[in-house]
């Protein structure tokens, strides 16, 4: 009785945790360059006195879906993506230097380029400064060049370079913040080989149908074990009553 009930009791408590990060994924289904999250469920064994027939339920995390996200044109210069694999690398807020393929540049008004949330760009140097200009253009190798403003085309100078990193997948994981940095701790180098396409956003990708029956499916599994543990809850009053009138 108590293994049926502690199997339950745990595969629900599990449940929510994975319906928790499925919604999380659906509810970035527009995030520009979201990588979705992924769960698994395992069976694990009690340990501890007594027999070794009790086991529960566990959800954990297996990493991030690393497949690529669609591209979407906007025209706009300061938009950049990532093309096939590869990261643009920014300063988090906590101060290290995270990875992400949002894409979304804006200058602020120090001159300072950001992402969309407000992270500063990464460059060879540091985080990147803009003077002022009068155009700006982001070249495929991640080069950053002005037109000084007053001046003439012919005068279009290189500023710095946006520093794009392309590490393994197994090398990286995925923050409460939703960047990505190295699980060792280190730097990722940068590489050459990596491009950025302009004018274009990545859009996340998550898949909106297959988040919404996972959420369906997880909802029914709770279901069912909420109903195994009143199933327990009413064979043991069942039991207790027939030793009581024994």
């Amino acid at each position: 009785m108590d293994r049926m009930l502690y199997v339950a009791m745990t595969g629900a408590r599990e449940t929510m945790r994975a319906q928790t990060a499925n919604n999380h994924n659906l509810a970035n289904a527009s995030t520009t360059g979201f990588k979705a999250d992924l769960q698994a469920f395992q069976a694990r064994q009690v340990v501890g006195d007594g027999y070794a027939s009790r086991v529960y339920a566990t959800a954990s995390s297996t990493g991030f879906d690393d497949s690529v996200g669609a591209l979407m044109s906007t025209g706009r210069d300061l938009d950049v993506a990532v093309q096939g694999k590869g990261y643009i690398a920014v300063q988090g807020f906590d101060g290290r230097e995270a990875y992400t393929r949002a894409g979304d540049l804006r200058v602020d008004s120090l001159g300072q380029l950001r992402t969309g949330t407000g992270l500063a760009v990464m460059g060879d140097a540091g985080p990147i400064a803009v003077p002022p200009n009068a155009s700006l253009l982001v070249g495929g190798d991640g080069t950053i060049s002005i037109v000084p403003l007053g001046q003439g085309p012919e005068t279009r100078a290189v500023v710095g370079r946006i520093k794009l990193v392309n590490p393994e997948t197994d090398q990286l994981a995925k923050d409460q913040d939703g960047l990505f940095r190295m699980k060792d701790g280190t730097d990722a180098q940068a590489d050459a080989t990596t491009r950025l396409a302009s004018g274009v956003l990545e859009t996340s990708n998550v898949g909106i149908a297959d988040a919404m029956v996972n959420m369906i499916e997880l909802s029914r599994r709770f279901d069912l074990q909420v109903r195994a543990m009143r199933t327990a809850e009413d064979n043991g009053a069942a039991s207790a009553r027939l030793l009581s009138m024994s």
